[in-house]
């Protein structure tokens, strides 16, 4: 009886054991994921580049004629100027005298010669017109007014070869020193002014590239150091021909500084915009998994993963417009993908 009654307990102890495992292998652990509502936003896809920024405007001004040297002072900031300060378009900033030059040049009485033959011309026009002159009087009245006038405006020129004008709205990028009241000779360099509240990127693109960057196209651009700072432009220019060497094609861009942000010199990198959508389904580009049967991802229904094959459209390094395989408001799994097979049980987490 002993050994009949081991045996029972024995058996239903081993009936008891296959019944725990059974039920450990009917459990599956649900797999942690994170996810993301997927909705309609504008997309954009760019090709990108790098290059160096110069500025749109730039000269060096030398002095035309030797004299004594003296900076003016910037209204502005009621100080000689100096490096960095803006200018405007025709702004004074330094003058080179030379009262001998000035003597030579007689404006005072270029000017005055100027009235008098204009006086003369009119008066002698007046009396023409009532038979009181010839018309040989009339025509030597208006030579000589004629000449006056190009005399009195060529002294104006000689004379503005004294002023050192900026030739358009820029900054001071360089203002070598000499001192107040030295004689300076010609051709010395006296000023740089630089205009870069636009600059000019010229860069080399990919020859694959052709066809779909043209002139007109936005760009952004950001610098290494600074990237929350994003500035827009456009491509100006774009060559027709490939280099047989390299094998790209050079392009031209405006880049739009009103804030002086970028200088010129920096390396930049752009974006140039050759497709946009103002509302599509965009996805994380790192999500997307290459099966035999094509791109794939995860979504998440029920509590379960269930695995979709999409088509994709505009993308860039980012990001992909997906064309078919999801809708909008269905949640895509962002972190945890890897290890999940269709049907999967997942866990949501943040």
């Amino acid at each position: 009886m002993k050994r009949i009654a081991l045996l029972l307990i024995g058996i239903s102890i081993m009936f008891v054991g296959c019944n725990t495992d059974d039920d450990g292998m009917d459990m599956e652990i649900a797999v942690p994921v994170s996810v993301q509502e997927i909705k309609p936003q504008p997309m954009e896809e760019y090709v990108a580049t790098t290059g160096t920024a110069v500025a749109s405007e730039e000269a060096a001004l030398v002095s035309e004629l030797s004299g004594y040297y003296r900076v003016l002072n910037n209204k502005a900031t009621g100080k000689p100027f100096m490096l960095g300060d803006e200018v405007a378009k025709g702004q004074v900033i330094i003058e080179v005298s030379d009262p001998e030059y000035s003597n030579n040049v007689k404006i005072e009485s270029q000017k005055l010669n100027l009235e008098i033959s204009e006086s003369e011309f009119n008066k002698q026009r007046s009396l023409y017109d009532k038979g009181g002159v010839t018309l040989r009087e009339l025509r030597n009245s208006e030579v000589a007014y004629i000449n006056a006038k190009y005399a009195y405006e060529n002294a104006c020129l000689q004379m503005d070869k004294m002023r050192i004008k900026a030739p358009f709205d820029g900054r001071i990028i360089d203002l070598p020193y000499y001192t107040k009241g030295v004689r300076v000779s010609s051709a010395t360099p006296l000023v740089t002014i630089m205009n870069y509240r636009q600059l000019i990127l010229e860069t080399q693109l990919p020859a694959k590239e052709m066809g779909r960057v043209e002139a007109g196209q936005d760009i952004r651009v950001m610098n290494y150091t600074n990237i929350e700072d994003t500035l827009v432009g456009r491509i100006t220019q774009v060559s027709p021909a490939v280099d047989k060497n390299t094998r790209t094609f050079k392009a031209m861009m405006i880049i739009n500084n009103p804030q002086w942000i970028l200088r010129p010199g920096m390396f930049v990198k752009a974006e140039i915009i050759v497709a946009r959508e103002d509302s599509a389904l965009v996805i994380p580009k790192d999500v997307i998994l290459s099966k035999q049967r094509g791109k794939t991802v995860f979504i998440i229904e029920k509590g379960a993963a269930q695995q979709r094959v999409i088509r994709t459209g505009l993308e860039n390094p980012k990001q992909v417009q997906v064309l078919r395989g999801v809708e909008a408001n269905e949640r895509l799994v962002i972190k945890g993908f890897e290890t999940l097979r269709r049907g999967s049980k997942v866990k949501i987490v943040r």
